[in-house]
Protein backbone atom coordinates (compact mmCIF):
# COMPACT_ATOMS: atom_id res chain seq x y z
CA UNK A 1 0.00 0.00 0.00
CA UNK A 2 2.79 2.47 0.73
CA UNK A 3 4.53 1.90 -2.85
CA UNK A 4 1.14 2.73 -4.41
CA UNK A 5 0.50 5.79 -2.36
CA UNK A 6 4.51 6.82 -3.18
CA UNK A 7 3.61 6.02 -6.73
CA UNK A 8 0.33 8.18 -6.81
CA UNK A 9 2.50 11.42 -5.00
CA UNK A 10 5.33 11.19 -6.98
CA UNK A 11 3.00 11.29 -10.02
CA UNK A 12 1.09 14.67 -8.55
CA UNK A 13 4.36 15.65 -7.94
CA UNK A 14 6.02 15.54 -11.25
CA UNK A 15 3.20 18.06 -12.17
CA UNK A 16 3.44 20.40 -9.64
CA UNK A 17 6.92 20.28 -8.13
CA UNK A 18 6.94 23.82 -6.81
CA UNK A 19 3.48 23.43 -4.81
CA UNK A 20 4.67 22.63 -1.02
CA UNK A 21 0.93 23.23 0.58
CA UNK A 22 -0.68 21.75 -2.45
CA UNK A 23 1.22 18.29 -2.27
CA UNK A 24 1.18 17.77 1.63
CA UNK A 25 -2.78 18.16 1.52
CA UNK A 26 -3.06 15.60 -1.49
CA UNK A 27 -0.49 13.18 0.75
CA UNK A 28 -2.75 13.65 3.37
CA UNK A 29 -5.85 12.40 1.66
CA UNK A 30 -4.02 9.78 -0.82
CA UNK A 31 -2.39 8.09 2.68
CA UNK A 32 -6.26 7.50 3.84
CA UNK A 33 -8.27 7.41 0.37
CA UNK A 34 -5.78 5.01 -1.75
CA UNK A 35 -6.32 1.93 0.82
CA UNK A 36 -10.33 2.62 0.96
CA UNK A 37 -10.26 2.71 -3.18
CA UNK A 38 -8.32 -0.61 -3.33
CA UNK A 39 -11.32 -1.82 -1.32
CA UNK A 40 -13.86 -0.77 -3.81
CA UNK A 41 -12.20 -0.85 -7.67
CA UNK A 42 -15.34 0.75 -9.45
CA UNK A 43 -13.12 4.18 -7.71
CA UNK A 44 -10.02 3.14 -9.41
CA UNK A 45 -11.18 1.85 -12.65
CA UNK A 46 -12.63 5.43 -12.96
CA UNK A 47 -9.63 7.28 -11.40
CA UNK A 48 -12.00 9.50 -9.18
CA UNK A 49 -8.66 10.38 -7.03
CA UNK A 50 -6.46 11.29 -10.17
CA UNK A 51 -9.57 13.41 -11.53
CA UNK A 52 -9.87 15.00 -8.06
CA UNK A 53 -6.35 16.53 -7.63
CA UNK A 54 -6.43 18.21 -11.05
CA UNK A 55 -8.72 21.65 -10.60
CA UNK A 56 -11.57 22.18 -13.48
CA UNK A 57 -9.86 25.58 -14.06
CA UNK A 58 -7.67 27.52 -12.38
CA UNK A 59 -8.06 31.50 -13.69
CA UNK A 60 -5.26 34.31 -12.85
CA UNK A 61 -5.60 37.64 -13.94
CA UNK A 62 -3.87 40.76 -13.20
CA UNK A 63 -5.45 43.30 -10.88
CA UNK A 64 -4.29 47.06 -11.40
CA UNK A 65 -5.84 49.53 -9.15
CA UNK A 66 -4.70 53.75 -7.94
CA UNK A 67 -3.59 54.35 -4.04
CA UNK A 68 -4.15 57.20 -2.46
CA UNK A 69 -1.14 58.77 -3.94
CA UNK A 70 -2.37 58.15 -7.47
CA UNK A 71 -0.36 55.67 -8.23
CA UNK A 72 -0.97 52.59 -10.74
CA UNK A 73 -0.67 49.42 -8.05
CA UNK A 74 -0.31 45.81 -9.33
CA UNK A 75 -1.32 42.43 -7.53
CA UNK A 76 -2.18 39.36 -8.96
CA UNK A 77 -5.72 37.33 -9.06
CA UNK A 78 -6.76 33.84 -8.42
CA UNK A 79 -9.56 31.00 -8.67
CA UNK A 80 -9.07 27.95 -8.49
CA UNK A 81 -12.52 26.04 -9.42
CA UNK A 82 -11.37 22.46 -7.97
CA UNK A 83 -14.45 20.21 -8.84
CA UNK A 84 -18.37 20.93 -9.02
CA UNK A 85 -19.67 17.61 -9.19
CA UNK A 86 -22.42 17.81 -6.32
CA UNK A 87 -22.99 21.68 -6.69
CA UNK A 88 -21.43 25.24 -7.35
CA UNK A 89 -17.68 26.09 -6.70
CA UNK A 90 -17.71 27.65 -2.95
CA UNK A 91 -14.94 28.72 -1.11
CA UNK A 92 -13.44 31.60 0.23
CA UNK A 93 -11.17 34.58 -1.21
CA UNK A 94 -7.96 35.34 0.60
CA UNK A 95 -6.34 38.78 0.22
CA UNK A 96 -2.85 37.87 1.46
CA UNK A 97 1.08 38.54 0.45
CA UNK A 98 1.63 34.76 0.96
CA UNK A 99 -1.02 33.99 -1.17
CA UNK A 100 0.51 32.13 -4.29
CA UNK A 101 -1.15 28.66 -6.61
CA UNK A 102 -0.06 26.18 -4.13
CA UNK A 103 -1.77 27.41 -0.93
CA UNK A 104 -5.08 28.07 -3.30
CA UNK A 105 -4.88 24.78 -4.48
CA UNK A 106 -4.25 23.25 -1.27
CA UNK A 107 -7.47 25.38 0.14
CA UNK A 108 -9.40 24.60 -2.70
CA UNK A 109 -8.55 20.94 -2.38
CA UNK A 110 -9.69 20.55 1.24
CA UNK A 111 -12.69 22.60 0.24
CA UNK A 112 -13.96 19.78 -1.82
CA UNK A 113 -14.03 17.25 0.84
CA UNK A 114 -15.21 19.93 3.48
CA UNK A 115 -18.25 21.14 1.39
CA UNK A 116 -19.33 17.05 0.99
CA UNK A 117 -19.27 16.74 4.52
CA UNK A 118 -21.57 19.08 5.18
CA UNK A 119 -24.21 17.55 3.33
CA UNK A 120 -24.83 20.33 1.01
CA UNK A 121 -24.94 20.87 -2.42
CA UNK A 122 -21.67 22.73 -2.95
CA UNK A 123 -18.67 22.06 -5.07
CA UNK A 124 -15.16 23.05 -3.91
CA UNK A 125 -13.11 26.57 -5.10
CA UNK A 126 -10.89 28.70 -3.60
CA UNK A 127 -8.99 31.90 -4.26
CA UNK A 128 -7.85 35.10 -3.72
CA UNK A 129 -4.55 37.91 -4.08
CA UNK A 130 -1.33 38.92 -2.75
CA UNK A 131 -2.63 42.13 -2.16
CA UNK A 132 -2.44 43.21 1.80
CA UNK A 133 -5.13 44.76 3.22
CA UNK A 134 -3.00 45.61 6.43
CA UNK A 135 -2.28 49.47 6.62
CA UNK A 136 -4.40 50.28 3.17
CA UNK A 137 -6.69 52.95 3.72
CA UNK A 138 -10.91 52.13 3.16
CA UNK A 139 -10.44 53.97 -0.36
CA UNK A 140 -7.76 51.54 -1.02
CA UNK A 141 -9.74 48.22 -0.54
CA UNK A 142 -12.60 49.80 -2.29
CA UNK A 143 -10.57 50.37 -5.43
CA UNK A 144 -8.94 47.00 -5.20
CA UNK A 145 -12.00 44.83 -4.73
CA UNK A 146 -13.72 46.76 -7.05
CA UNK A 147 -10.83 46.01 -9.72
CA UNK A 148 -10.67 42.37 -8.31
CA UNK A 149 -14.27 42.23 -9.15
CA UNK A 150 -14.26 43.68 -12.63
CA UNK A 151 -12.34 40.17 -13.59
CA UNK A 152 -13.55 37.71 -11.53
CA UNK A 153 -17.58 38.50 -12.32
CA UNK A 154 -17.42 37.21 -15.49
CA UNK A 155 -16.72 33.61 -14.00
CA UNK A 156 -19.12 33.81 -10.70
CA UNK A 157 -22.66 33.71 -10.39
CA UNK A 158 -25.55 32.06 -7.75
CA UNK A 159 -25.59 28.83 -9.69
CA UNK A 160 -21.73 28.71 -11.03
CA UNK A 161 -19.31 29.81 -8.05
CA UNK A 162 -20.34 31.57 -4.85
CA UNK A 163 -17.24 32.94 -3.12
CA UNK A 164 -16.71 34.12 0.83
CA UNK A 165 -14.14 35.80 2.80
CA UNK A 166 -11.38 34.36 4.21
CA UNK A 167 -7.99 36.37 5.69
CA UNK A 168 -8.07 39.49 4.55
CA UNK A 169 -11.30 39.55 2.74
CA UNK A 170 -14.38 40.39 6.32
CA UNK A 171 -17.80 42.04 5.34
CA UNK A 172 -16.05 45.44 4.46
CA UNK A 173 -14.10 43.77 1.38
CA UNK A 174 -17.54 41.39 0.47
CA UNK A 175 -19.14 44.47 0.31
CA UNK A 176 -17.27 46.13 -1.88
CA UNK A 177 -17.21 43.12 -4.02
CA UNK A 178 -20.77 42.76 -3.52
CA UNK A 179 -21.12 46.36 -4.84
CA UNK A 180 -18.99 45.98 -8.07
CA UNK A 181 -20.49 42.60 -9.25
CA UNK A 182 -24.12 44.06 -8.60
CA UNK A 183 -23.01 47.25 -10.36
CA UNK A 184 -21.43 45.62 -13.38
CA UNK A 185 -24.27 42.91 -14.31
CA UNK A 186 -27.32 44.79 -13.06
CA UNK A 187 -28.34 41.88 -10.49
CA UNK A 188 -28.80 41.29 -6.84
CA UNK A 189 -28.22 37.38 -6.57
CA UNK A 190 -26.45 35.40 -3.70
CA UNK A 191 -22.79 35.41 -5.67
CA UNK A 192 -21.20 35.92 -2.47
CA UNK A 193 -21.84 35.12 1.15
CA UNK A 194 -20.65 36.48 4.30
CA UNK A 195 -22.86 39.71 3.37
CA UNK A 196 -24.43 42.01 5.37
CA UNK A 197 -27.70 40.62 7.21
CA UNK A 198 -29.53 43.87 5.89
CA UNK A 199 -28.47 42.90 2.36
CA UNK A 200 -29.06 39.33 2.05
CA UNK A 201 -26.45 37.99 4.44
CA UNK A 202 -27.31 35.09 7.52
CA UNK A 203 -27.10 35.81 11.30
CA UNK A 204 -24.35 33.37 12.67
CA UNK A 205 -22.13 33.31 9.72
CA UNK A 206 -19.68 35.71 11.66
CA UNK A 207 -19.30 33.01 14.85
CA UNK A 208 -20.24 29.60 12.38
CA UNK A 209 -16.38 28.68 11.92
CA UNK A 210 -15.38 29.43 15.82
CA UNK A 211 -18.96 28.05 17.07
CA UNK A 212 -18.38 25.04 14.55
CA UNK A 213 -15.51 24.01 15.58
CA UNK A 214 -16.34 23.82 19.66
CA UNK A 215 -19.64 21.74 18.52
CA UNK A 216 -17.45 19.57 16.69
CA UNK A 217 -14.96 19.41 19.47
CA UNK A 218 -18.01 19.04 22.47
CA UNK A 219 -18.95 15.94 20.31
CA UNK A 220 -15.98 14.36 20.17
CA UNK A 221 -15.54 14.55 24.31
CA UNK A 222 -18.58 13.16 24.50
CA UNK A 223 -17.64 9.63 22.57
CA UNK A 224 -15.25 9.56 26.19
CA UNK A 225 -17.88 10.84 28.58
CA UNK A 226 -16.22 14.04 28.75
CA UNK A 227 -17.46 17.85 28.40
CA UNK A 228 -15.60 21.10 27.87
CA UNK A 229 -17.00 22.60 31.38
CA UNK A 230 -13.63 22.97 33.20
CA UNK A 231 -11.43 22.82 30.58
CA UNK A 232 -8.68 24.09 30.28
CA UNK A 233 -8.08 25.68 26.31
CA UNK A 234 -5.88 26.78 23.70
CA UNK A 235 -6.61 29.14 21.43
CA UNK A 236 -4.04 30.08 18.71
CA UNK A 237 -4.85 33.24 16.24
CA UNK A 238 -7.32 36.48 17.85
CA UNK A 239 -9.09 37.13 14.18
CA UNK A 240 -12.82 35.90 13.30
CA UNK A 241 -12.63 31.96 14.31
CA UNK A 242 -10.38 32.64 17.04
CA UNK A 243 -12.80 35.13 18.82
CA UNK A 244 -15.91 33.24 18.17
CA UNK A 245 -14.35 29.71 19.30
CA UNK A 246 -13.16 31.88 22.99
CA UNK A 247 -16.69 32.74 23.03
CA UNK A 248 -18.47 30.13 22.78
CA UNK A 249 -15.98 28.10 24.98
CA UNK A 250 -16.73 30.58 27.80
CA UNK A 251 -20.17 29.93 27.07
CA UNK A 252 -19.68 26.36 27.35
CA UNK A 253 -18.10 26.74 31.06
CA UNK A 254 -14.40 26.23 29.65
CA UNK A 255 -10.98 28.58 30.79
CA UNK A 256 -9.57 29.73 27.77
CA UNK A 257 -5.78 30.91 28.64
CA UNK A 258 -3.63 31.96 25.01
CA UNK A 259 -4.73 33.90 22.07
CA UNK A 260 -1.80 34.94 19.71
CA UNK A 261 -1.49 36.98 16.23
CA UNK A 262 1.70 37.08 14.16
CA UNK A 263 4.03 38.99 16.85
CA UNK A 264 3.34 36.53 19.62
CA UNK A 265 0.65 34.82 22.14
CA UNK A 266 -0.88 36.33 25.32
CA UNK A 267 -0.68 33.74 28.38
CA UNK A 268 -4.05 34.24 31.01
CA UNK A 269 -3.81 32.34 33.73
CA UNK A 270 -7.20 33.34 35.14
CA UNK A 271 -8.57 32.50 31.89
CA UNK A 272 -10.28 35.43 29.04
CA UNK A 273 -13.56 36.43 30.15
CA UNK A 274 -16.73 37.89 28.16
CA UNK A 275 -15.19 41.25 28.95
CA UNK A 276 -11.82 40.85 28.25
CA UNK A 277 -13.08 39.16 24.75
CA UNK A 278 -15.07 42.37 23.91
CA UNK A 279 -11.61 44.29 24.17
CA UNK A 280 -9.75 41.93 21.60
CA UNK A 281 -12.46 42.47 19.48
CA UNK A 282 -12.24 46.13 19.43
CA UNK A 283 -8.96 45.46 19.55
CA UNK A 284 -8.65 43.48 15.85
CA UNK A 285 -11.92 44.11 14.15
CA UNK A 286 -11.65 47.74 14.64
CA UNK A 287 -8.49 49.61 15.38
CA UNK A 288 -6.17 46.27 14.00
CA UNK A 289 -3.97 46.56 16.84
CA UNK A 290 -1.75 43.71 17.83
CA UNK A 291 -2.40 41.13 20.99
CA UNK A 292 0.87 42.39 22.76
CA UNK A 293 -1.56 45.28 23.54
CA UNK A 294 -4.15 42.58 25.44
CA UNK A 295 -1.10 42.07 27.59
CA UNK A 296 -0.18 45.56 27.90
CA UNK A 297 -3.70 46.50 29.30
CA UNK A 298 -4.40 43.66 31.48
CA UNK A 299 -0.77 42.91 32.81
CA UNK A 300 -0.65 39.57 32.08
CA UNK A 301 2.54 37.54 29.88
CA UNK A 302 2.83 38.04 26.40
CA UNK A 303 5.38 35.41 24.63
CA UNK A 304 6.91 37.83 21.63
CA UNK A 305 7.43 35.26 18.17
CA UNK A 306 6.17 32.42 20.14
CA UNK A 307 3.39 30.14 19.58
CA UNK A 308 0.58 28.78 22.53
CA UNK A 309 1.27 24.94 22.29
CA UNK A 310 3.64 24.63 25.59
CA UNK A 311 1.22 25.48 27.66
CA UNK A 312 -0.45 23.01 29.55
CA UNK A 313 -4.24 22.24 28.41
CA UNK A 314 -6.56 19.99 28.21
CA UNK A 315 -8.14 20.76 24.78
CA UNK A 316 -6.28 23.21 22.18
CA UNK A 317 -7.78 24.69 19.28
CA UNK A 318 -5.24 26.09 16.30
CA UNK A 319 -7.12 28.59 14.26
CA UNK A 320 -4.13 31.01 12.99
CA UNK A 321 -2.76 29.50 9.72
CA UNK A 322 -1.08 26.49 7.76
CA UNK A 323 1.22 24.70 9.42
CA UNK A 324 1.31 26.39 12.76
CA UNK A 325 1.73 23.29 14.84
CA UNK A 326 4.63 21.20 14.05
CA UNK A 327 6.04 17.57 15.63
CA UNK A 328 7.73 19.57 18.42
CA UNK A 329 4.62 21.62 19.34
CA UNK A 330 2.64 18.05 19.53
CA UNK A 331 4.60 16.68 21.42
CA UNK A 332 4.64 19.11 24.20
CA UNK A 333 0.74 19.58 23.87
CA UNK A 334 0.58 15.50 24.35
CA UNK A 335 3.47 15.72 26.92
CA UNK A 336 1.25 18.03 29.13
CA UNK A 337 -2.15 16.15 29.48
CA UNK A 338 -3.96 17.57 26.07
CA UNK A 339 -6.52 15.04 25.17
CA UNK A 340 -8.18 16.85 22.21
CA UNK A 341 -7.31 18.71 19.09
CA UNK A 342 -9.61 20.53 16.96
CA UNK A 343 -8.81 22.24 13.67
CA UNK A 344 -10.25 25.84 13.13
CA UNK A 345 -8.10 27.12 10.68
CA UNK A 346 -6.97 24.78 7.26
CA UNK A 347 -4.49 22.38 7.55
CA UNK A 348 -2.59 24.21 10.90
CA UNK A 349 -0.64 20.55 11.94
CA UNK A 350 1.76 19.25 10.03
CA UNK A 351 2.11 15.35 8.90
CA UNK A 352 4.33 14.59 12.23
CA UNK A 353 2.27 16.52 14.32
CA UNK A 354 -0.57 14.42 13.28
CA UNK A 355 0.71 11.53 13.09
CA UNK A 356 1.96 12.25 17.19
CA UNK A 357 -1.61 12.72 17.84
CA UNK A 358 -3.02 9.65 16.32
CA UNK A 359 -0.06 7.70 17.75
CA UNK A 360 -0.71 9.19 21.20
CA UNK A 361 -4.56 8.00 20.25
CA UNK A 362 -5.80 11.84 21.54
CA UNK A 363 -8.54 13.27 20.00
CA UNK A 364 -8.02 15.08 16.70
CA UNK A 365 -9.82 16.33 14.66
CA UNK A 366 -8.99 18.04 11.03
CA UNK A 367 -10.18 21.34 9.62
CA UNK A 368 -12.00 19.61 6.62
CA UNK A 369 -14.44 18.45 9.56
CA UNK A 370 -14.26 20.96 12.20
CA UNK A 371 -13.66 23.96 10.60
CA UNK A 372 -17.11 23.13 8.29
CA UNK A 373 -19.06 24.98 10.41
CA UNK A 374 -18.32 28.75 8.36
CA UNK A 375 -18.85 26.91 4.52
CA UNK A 376 -21.80 25.48 6.44
CA UNK A 377 -23.81 28.56 7.19
CA UNK A 378 -22.51 30.18 4.01
CA UNK A 379 -24.46 27.36 2.29
CA UNK A 380 -27.33 28.48 4.60
CA UNK A 381 -27.38 31.49 3.29
CA UNK A 382 -27.09 30.82 -0.52
CA UNK A 383 -30.86 28.81 0.51
CA UNK A 384 -31.86 31.35 2.04
CA UNK A 385 -30.94 34.06 -0.75
CA UNK A 386 -32.71 31.47 -3.20
CA UNK A 387 -36.06 31.12 -1.47
CA UNK A 388 -35.75 34.99 -0.49
CA UNK A 389 -35.75 34.75 3.16
CA UNK A 390 -34.24 35.17 6.26
CA UNK A 391 -34.16 32.59 9.52
CA UNK A 392 -33.51 33.57 12.89
CA UNK A 393 -30.77 33.24 14.85
CA UNK A 394 -32.00 30.29 16.30
CA UNK A 395 -32.39 28.41 13.67
CA UNK A 396 -29.30 29.41 11.62
CA UNK A 397 -27.56 28.38 14.90
CA UNK A 398 -29.57 24.86 15.29
CA UNK A 399 -28.71 23.87 11.85
CA UNK A 400 -25.06 24.48 12.35
CA UNK A 401 -25.00 22.53 15.64
CA UNK A 402 -27.25 19.78 13.65
CA UNK A 403 -24.66 19.78 10.76
CA UNK A 404 -21.59 19.95 12.86
CA UNK A 405 -23.66 16.76 14.86
CA UNK A 406 -23.69 14.97 11.18
CA UNK A 407 -20.24 15.23 10.23
CA UNK A 408 -19.31 14.05 13.30
CA UNK A 409 -21.69 11.04 12.72
CA UNK A 410 -19.88 10.78 9.27
CA UNK A 411 -16.05 10.48 10.82
CA UNK A 412 -17.25 8.33 13.44
CA UNK A 413 -18.45 5.89 10.59
CA UNK A 414 -15.82 5.95 8.34
CA UNK A 415 -12.98 6.72 11.11
CA UNK A 416 -14.14 3.66 13.85
CA UNK A 417 -10.91 1.63 14.14
CA UNK A 418 -10.72 -2.28 15.34
CA UNK A 419 -9.63 -1.45 19.14
CA UNK A 420 -12.57 1.73 19.24
CA UNK A 421 -9.86 4.53 18.50
CA UNK A 422 -11.85 6.80 16.27
CA UNK A 423 -9.33 8.18 13.87
CA UNK A 424 -11.32 11.47 12.54
CA UNK A 425 -8.48 11.95 9.59
CA UNK A 426 -9.64 9.02 8.33
CA UNK A 427 -12.79 9.41 8.58
CA UNK A 428 -13.28 12.69 7.26
CA UNK A 429 -11.33 12.09 3.67
CA UNK A 430 -13.15 8.55 3.04
CA UNK A 431 -16.83 10.43 4.15
CA UNK A 432 -15.90 13.33 1.89
CA UNK A 433 -14.56 11.23 -0.87
CA UNK A 434 -17.74 8.85 -0.94
CA UNK A 435 -20.25 11.59 -1.83
CA UNK A 436 -18.27 13.30 -4.47
CA UNK A 437 -16.84 10.46 -6.16
CA UNK A 438 -20.72 8.82 -6.60
CA UNK A 439 -21.30 11.71 -7.98
CA UNK A 440 -18.72 11.92 -10.36
CA UNK A 441 -19.33 8.02 -11.43
CA UNK A 442 -23.02 8.96 -12.06
CA UNK A 443 -21.97 12.07 -14.43
CA UNK A 444 -19.18 10.31 -16.07
CA UNK A 445 -15.88 11.43 -17.51
CA UNK A 446 -16.20 15.15 -17.30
Amino acid sequence: MDTLVKKFLEKVASRDPHEPEFLQSVQEVAETIIPFIEENPKYKKARILERMVEPERVLMFRVPWLNDQNEVEVNRGFRVQMNSAIGPYKGGLRFHPSVNLSILKFLAFEQVFKNSLTGLPMGGGKGGSDFDPKGKSDSEIMKFCQSFMTELYRHVGADIDVPAGDIGVGGREVGYLFGQYKRIKGQFTGVLTGKGTSWGGSVIRPEATGYGVVYFAESMLGTRGESLEGKTVLVSGSGNVAQYTVERCIQAGAKVVTMSDSSGFIYEPQGIDADRLAFVMELKNEKRGRISEYAEKFGCEFFEGERPWKIKCDIAFPNATQNELDEEDARALVGNGCICVAEGANMPSTPEAIHVFTEAKILYAPGKASNAGGVAVSGLEMSQNSLRISWSREEVNSKLWQIMKEIHGICVKYGAEEDGYINYEKGANIGGFVKVAEAMLAQGVV
